[in-house]
């Protein structure tokens, strides 16, 4: 994972376990291969004014305090070729595609300082 660091303090704690990624003290744990789509993802992570962690996907963090964003790659693909057969019986050559595991690799991680 990529980790970023947009400014200076303290930041959010997190540890990465495999595809989970755990936030805070525990308050927040994300299976991040299950965000994996065709298309990249972001999810953000804000503290309200209670202190308390939320995480959004989209534009819905309007005045709240960003902790993190967690940019989770388009999922990547494979093409395989191999025997098929027609609909008239012969056998022909088709490609298929078949998605890549999921790469923590890949994910980024942005930390904003605690306010």
């Amino acid at each position: 994972m990529n980790v970023i660091e947009k400014n200076e303090g303290p930041k959010l704690a997190y540890m990465a376990v495999g595809n989970v990624l755990t936030l805070g003290d525990g308050e927040i744990a994300l299976r991040l291969d299950k965000f994996e789509r065709d298309t990249d993802v972001t999810i953000y992570v804000v503290r309200d004014d209670g202190g308390i962690l939320a995480t959004s996907i989209g534009d819905s963090t309007e005045g709240k305090c960003y902790a993190a964003e967690i940019f989770v790659p388009a999922r990547q693909y494979i093409e395989i070729e191999g025997p098929a057969v027609n609909e008239q019986g012969e056998e022909v050559r088709e490609t298929t595609r078949e998605p890549l595991p999921f790469d923590m690799d890949r994910v980024t991680l942005t930390l904003w300082a605690l306010l």
